[in-house]
């Protein structure tokens, strides 16, 4: 039997991953934030040092940071978090040219 980080590389649906662990999870923050979650999910993998972690250890850390990636989007949205590129590029929308005419009051 593989390892434990092996397993979640082959897999592909947020689901899949919550079914892995044994994480239970709403499907509705799974519908609208599946990617972020799953991004959150890599970036707690990472900054938790997983890999380094002895093998028999590695699911239940696994599982801790998919649960806390789930939490963080059943608060927020993956908007506000700006875990993507095109989110964090997203400039304030310049304001929009109003022409003098249409301040302009209409007069019988």
């Amino acid at each position: 039997m593989s390892g434990i980080l092996e397993q979640l590389r082959g897999l592909s649906a947020a689901e899949e991953f919550f079914t892995l662990l044994d994480v239970p999870y709403d499907p509705r923050i799974i519908n609208v934030s599946r990617l972020h979650i799953l991004k959150r999910f890599q970036q707690y993998l990472k900054q938790d040092g997983v890999e380094a972690l002895a093998e028999d250890s590695r699911k239940a850390a696994c599982a801790a940071s998919l649960k806390k990636a789930h939490d963080d989007f059943a608060a927020t949205s993956g908007v506000d978090e700006k875990l993507f590129k095109v989110f964090k590029d997203q400039q304030a929308p310049a304001p929009g040219f109003i022409s003098l005419d249409a301040l302009k009051t209409r007069q019988g």
